[in-house]
């Protein structure tokens, strides 16, 4: 894969793990923010408040990546969790592990088995796709130029979000990441003034 392609889940999956009463319920969902990634959790917490662990691990962008254990013994549900999103090479996930107690307790290889087979198994419900790393680029031109525009963003195979035509117009794109640079070239030298 190039660096600017990553492999992530179409959308959201579920997995169950069940040992000596103890059930792990496994959830998967795309993701691209923190912020959107701590909403969910949030949301799985108050939907499952009666659960005495909500664990999880994100992996978000090149860089960004997140491991909880929610009161579990420390690196007995973060980490294999997270561990199975880099076994799948997956970015852009993040994965939220339910446990309701069963009364026996599992032990620290116990948790991390049933931790790392739940996430697996959300995973393996999920189906993975092949992305890529976007910027958005704005920018605005004179009416004039338009046609040598369109015909420049066309070539890029940028993909249009927004735009307004007038006697100045604003488009906003996005695009793979490693066209970026090229493409910002190509608008200036035609007269168009990138928005930060």
């Amino acid at each position: 894969m190039q660096n600017d392609e990553y492999q992530t889940i179409s959308s959201p999956s579920e997995g169950l793990y069940k040992e000596k009463g103890s059930r792990f319920l496994s959830f998967a969902y795309p993701v691209f923010s923190v912020e959107e990634a701590k909403a969910i959790v949030e949301q799985k917490q108050k939907e499952f408040h009666d659960a005495r662990h909500h664990c999880f691990a994100w992996s978000i962008g090149h860089s960004e990546t997140r491991m909880s254990d929610d009161g579990e013994p420390s690196g007995t549900a973060g980490k294999p969790i997270f561990g199975q999103i880099l076994s799948a090479n997956l970015s852009n996930i993040l994965i939220v592990v339910v446990r309701y107690f069963g009364g026996i307790k599992l032990g620290t290889g116990g948790l991390i088995v049933a931790y790392k087979t739940a996430a697996a198994d959300a995973i393996a419900n999920a189906q993975v796709v092949l992305r890529l790393y976007e910027d958005i680029v704005s920018f605005s031109f004179p009416y004039l130029s338009l046609n040598d525009v369109m015909k420049t963003i066309k070539k890029s195979n940028a993909n249009i979000i927004e735009q307004n035509f007038d006697n100045n117009c604003n488009i906003k794109i996005s695009i793979r990441k490693s066209d970026t640079s090229n493409l910002i070239l190509k608008l200036t030298d035609l007269g168009c003034s990138i928005i930060e």
